[in-house]
């Protein structure tokens, strides 16, 4: 059989319109077929996994609950370890040490942000790199720590959220629960930045109020008793504020006030049901969601340096009506219907 090819006048008719057609047509099927993997792709996510590795200085109830809000708001914005998400945590146990160890170990792994929660982890973070965004949370005083210069904007790869609270509301909540006191005590570890800072205002602060402070240091966990027992005789009420020792070991601070009918007042509404009679705080759940998405906008593109590090005002005051008949205090009836929470 012989084969023979149409005429070329037949491939070019009317002007080669058939030809251009066919062209089209093939163009048209590839831009729709591009247009379908680039759908995909978008409905698949990132091009890579993401990566959030996260450390926490020690565990206990507030820490717990910005790790776990994090974590929440992370899924809240699509990221979850089903679609590919790659999440890490590691906690130092309450030792410094680890907390560098752990820190560098992050810094290897190369992740996309790093989230420190409480001052000696976000130290150690900060220190190990100067590249991998970072995330502060439940940081005192940020700025004394040395994890930025201000508030605002850092121009680094620092960012995050602080648990400052005004002292000047914690001292009225003091005075409204034990209006007679006079001397206040306070148990923290001095070693911890975020202490030293309330330490230091507070010294500044009860003098213009009233009051004076006595202190009662704490550097390790296992110092927390004994710290508060030498302070019996010598206080009318102690203030702890969110000094990550006193925290972890709060149960033998209730024990002395207990037994030597010594209000305790707390910054922390985790500590609460634990012994303290009363926390003026923060909710750090939903500390861990702000910080969180702030995480989901360095995950989406945007720079750490570029965001300057929050504070929260949503506080509440929770009071235990137990805690309180243990140690002396009576609670006002306009008290308790101020309370977000009263333990019976």
């Amino acid at each position: 059989m012989k084969w023979t090819l149409p005429a070329k006048s037949a491939l070019n008719e009317s002007n080669g319109k058939p030809l251009h057609a066919a062209r089209g047509l093939a163009q048209g099927l590839l831009k729709a077929a591009l247009c379908t993997v680039a759908l995909c792709s978008a409905m698949a996510g990132p091009a890579h996994a993401q990566s959030v590795a996260v450390t926490s200085i020690v565990e206990h109830p507030a820490l717990d609950a910005i790790k776990d809000g994090v974590k929440k708001a992370l899924s809240e914005a699509g990221y979850t370890e089903e679609k590919g998400l790659q999440w890490q945590f590691q906690t130092a146990q309450g030792n410094t040490a680890i907390a560098t160890q752990i820190a560098r170990k992050f810094v290897g792994d190369q992740p996309d942000v790093i989230v420190a929660i409480a001052t000696p982890s976000a130290q150690a973070v900060v220190a190990a790199t100067k590249t991998i965004p970072v995330v502060y949370s439940a940081v005192t005083d940020p700025i004394a720590a040395q994890l930025v210069p201000s508030f605002e904007a850092s121009g680094t790869n620092v960012t995050g959220v602080s648990d400052r609270l005004e002292l000047a509301r914690q001292v009225e909540v003091i005075k409204q629960l034990v209006p007679d006191a006079r001397k206040v005590g306070m148990v923290y570890n001095p070693g911890e930045a975020n202490s030293a800072s309330v330490v230091e205002q507070m010294r500044e602060l009860l003098p213009t109020m009233g009051m004076s402070l006595v202190e009662a240091s704490a550097p390790r966990t296992v110092d927390v008793g004994a710290a508060a027992r030498s302070l019996v005789g010598k206080v009318d009420v102690i203030y702890t504020n969110t000094d990550n020792n006193v925290v972890s070991a709060y149960e033998s601070l209730a024990k002395v006030g207990n037994d030597a009918r010594i209000p305790l007042i707390a910054s922390d509404t985790a500590s609460v049901a634990r012994g303290a009679v009363a926390a003026l705080g923060l909710d750090y759940y939903e500390m861990g969601r702000q910080t969180g998405r702030l995480v989901v906008r360095i995950l989406k593109g945007e720079k750490p340096g570029d965001i300057p590090s929050e504070t929260s005002d949503r506080l509440a005051l929770h009071l235990n009506a137990t805690a309180a008949r243990k140690q002396g205090v009576t609670l006002s009836d306009e008290l308790r219907k101020s309370a977000a929470q009263v333990i019976e």
